[in-house]
Parts: C-alpha cells; sequence; structure tokens
C-alpha cells in the first residue's frame, strides 16, 4: 500500500507570513508566535467580508484607487483601505500607490467569473450560522457533540433542509472544491475503460462532469438527495451530458444503485460516523458488480506531528457534524468491516488522496 503523503502541507516562498506564522517565520519569541496565532481567525474573517462586497470583482480592469473601490462595493473608504493594507500584509491584494490596489494571485481567487474561484466558498465559510457554531468549538471539545447542534437544536443536514437558499450556497462552494480537487484527480487516475460510473453524493455532478467530458465512451450516474437532484440535472445538461449521465435521488444510508463497475466517493465520507461510513461503503460493496472498483477522493493525514489540512478539517467536521477525517491506520479496519479491501492510497498535490478499493 502506498504510504501517505507527509508532505501536503501549504508552504509559500515570497509571500510575507500569515499571522499565526503558518507558513513560516518560525524566528520569532513563543509568546509572539502564539499572540498571532490567536488573531490569526482575522484573515478569514476579513475574506469573508470582501467577499460578500465583491470587492475583487471591481480589480478586475486593473488597479484602482480605494475610494473608487469603496463608492462601487457601499464601502466605508478609510474602513476599506484599512481592511486592504491587512490583507495585502498577507499577499491578497497588493498597494502599488498610496491608496490604490491591484490584485495578487490570491486576491483573483476572490472574484467571481475566475476559474476556480473561491467566492462562495469564502461566502459559504462565513455563513453566520456556521460561525455561531465555531464560536461554541468549547462546547465539543468538552462533550465531543457537534457545536451547531448545541447552538441551533438541530443538525447540519436539518438546517439545510430548512434554509435552501443557504444549501444552494453550500452546494455551489462544494461545487467549487469539487472542480479544484477533482481536476487533480483525473491526472491521477486512468478512468479509461470504465463502462458505467456512479458518483455517491455526487452533489452537483461536477466530478462526473469532468470525467465523462475526458472519456467519451463512459456512462455515469449521479446519485444524491432528491432535493440536490434538480442543481446536478443543470450542471449535467450545461455541459451537453444528459445523453451519457444521468441524475437519481436518494439515500445512500439506505441504497446505492446498482450496475457500476466504478464507483467514485468524493469529499463526503468524513461526513460521517464510523457506523454511518461503514454502512454506505457496505452499500457501495453490494452494489459494485464483481470485480469493480471503488474509490474514494478524501484527505488521508499522517499520523505524526507534520502538517496537514485535514488535520483542520478534522476540526470542522468535530464542530459541524459527527464525522472525522481518517488516517490510513483507521480508514483499513473501516474498510475491512464493510467488506472491501484498500489496495493503495495515492497522494495528489492537494489535501486529498485517491483511495482504491475492491471487494475482500
Amino acid at each position: 500500500m502506498t504510504a501517505t503523503a507527509e508532505n501536503n502541507s501549504f508552504q509559500a516562498t515570497g509571500i510575507p507570513d500569515m499571522p499565526g506564522g503558518v507558513l513560516g517565520g518560525g524566528d520569532r519569541p513563543p509568546a509572539v508566535r502564539m499572540y498571532e496565532m490567536l488573531y490569526s481567525s482575522l484573515v478569514s474573517q476579513l475574506l469573508v467580508a470582501v467577499a460578500d462586497i465583491g470587492l475583487a470583482d471591481e480589480l478586475t480592469a486593473g488597479r484602482r484607487p480605494v475610494r473608487e473601490l469603496a463608492a462601487a462595493t457601499g464601502a466605508h473608504p478609510g474602513a476599506l483601505y484599512r481592511v486592504m493594507r491587512a490583507l495585502a500584509s498577507t499577499g491578497v491584494f497588493a498597494e502599488v500607490e498610496p491608496e490604490v490596489f491591484e490584485h495578487t494571485p490570491l486576491s483573483r481567487t476572490l472574484c467571481s467569473d475566475e476559474q476556480g474561484s473561491m467566492r462562495d466558498v469564502a461566502r459559504y465559510v462565513g455563513l453566520p450560522a456556521r460561525q455561531q457554531a465555531f464560536a461554541n468549538v468549547s462546547h465539543s471539545l468538552r462533550t465531543g457533540e457537534p457545536a451547531f447542534d448545541h447552538v441551533h437544536g438541530k443538525s447540519w443536514w436539518e438546517y439545510f433542509g430548512e434554509h435552501r437558499e443557504l444549501a444552494t450556497l453550500f452546494n455551489r462552494a462544494m461545487g467549487t472544491m469539487s472542480r479544484r480537487i477533482n481536476s487533480e484527480v483525473l491526472e491521477h487516475y486512468d478512468f479509461g475503460g470504465v463502462r458505467h460510473l456512479v458518483d455517491v453524493g455526487g452533489g452537483q455532478g461536477h466530478l462526473v462532469s469532468l470525467i465523462a467530458q475526458r472519456y467519451p465512451d463512459l456512462t455515469a450516474v449521479v446519485y444524491d438527495l432528491p432535493r440536490v437532484v434538480p442543481e446536478a440535472r443543470e450542471v449535467i445538461q450545461g455541459a451537453g451530458l444528459e445523453d451519457r449521465v444521468r441524475c437519481e435521488g436518494g439515500d445512500f444510508l439506505e441504497r446505492v444503485p446498482g450496475g457500476g463497475d466504478l464507483y467514485v466517493v468524493s469529499w463526503t465520507l468524513h461526513d460521517w460516523d464510523d457506523a454511518d461510513a461503514e454502512r454506505m461503503l457496505a452499500n457501495i460493496g453490494r452494489a459494485m458488480e464483481p470485480g469493480g472498483t471503488l474509490l474514494v477522493i478524501d484527505e488521508v493525514p499522517p499520523s505524526n506531528n507534520s502538517p496537514h489540512f485535514g488535520k483542520f478539517e478534522d476540526i470542522v467536521m468535530l464542530t459541524l457534524l459527527r464525522g472525522h477525517i481518517r488516517t490510513e491506520d483507521e480508514l483499513v479496519p473501516l474498510f475491512r468491516r464493510a467488506g472491501l479491501r484498500i489496495s493503495e492510497i495515492r497522494s495528489t498535490p492537494s489535501p486529498t488522496s485517491v483511495i482504491v478499493a475492491h471487494h475482500m
């Protein structure tokens, strides 16, 4: 079995250190670094704020004075300058003349029309219901239970079922991450020879669209909750793939469509606790044709102290849901209990890995 990569930390070169020293700069005294780390959440809050007002879109034509940007976005000029100055110190925007800013590669990711735009992700991270849960993460620390349930009196999924506009934003944000992550996965797995693919928990269908466009002989099913199906159909139709890709609604904890020689679970397994994750995997195993393959795309952090984004994504799971990010040592017995055998774990340049499994 391929060992999980230990080098998926994000290192930057030539960019000033982020608050908290997460990109380097370990030469400062521990107390100073701790002080910075305690304030590091301000970076996220500011990114959410500028994403909300569409600031990055106003710089697509080139550098502009703060006063023009403030007028275009409805911001206070003095406050906007202070926010952009702070973000520029992290490599997001650049002050090229006094109170005149232009884009950097990082700030361009917040443009609405940029390929790989992260604007919806930023707006999702800033959802008040989500932030309220993280403000109460101490509840999760004390009890091991989701702070979201404690704050809102219902689960994450129940809340989104009642707030469709937030669910749509969540799905768009996950679609953005899916396109970014899965485009790299395509470079690390050959789908040639696959006849029928089933994407379990396929969301809006972005992964299937990418695969089907590259492999024209393949047919596929995007399988997710019924409320997600209309959004998936829109994506599939927009890609001109409705003759080869079908969207089906259902609950993968109850059943999974049969007939696939390849099943894919992308960025979903970590949402569920061991009992439900085992149940989903077992349903896939029962539906999968003999000799079929299961690909699980997920973070697989190392067990040692090496930095890995998955270790912080695991705190998101602790706070919002009941799942967790699993190491290789945790994944192997989970798959075995579901009647599946992990044959390989392939690292990618992103924090995610491709877990390849078959019937026992």
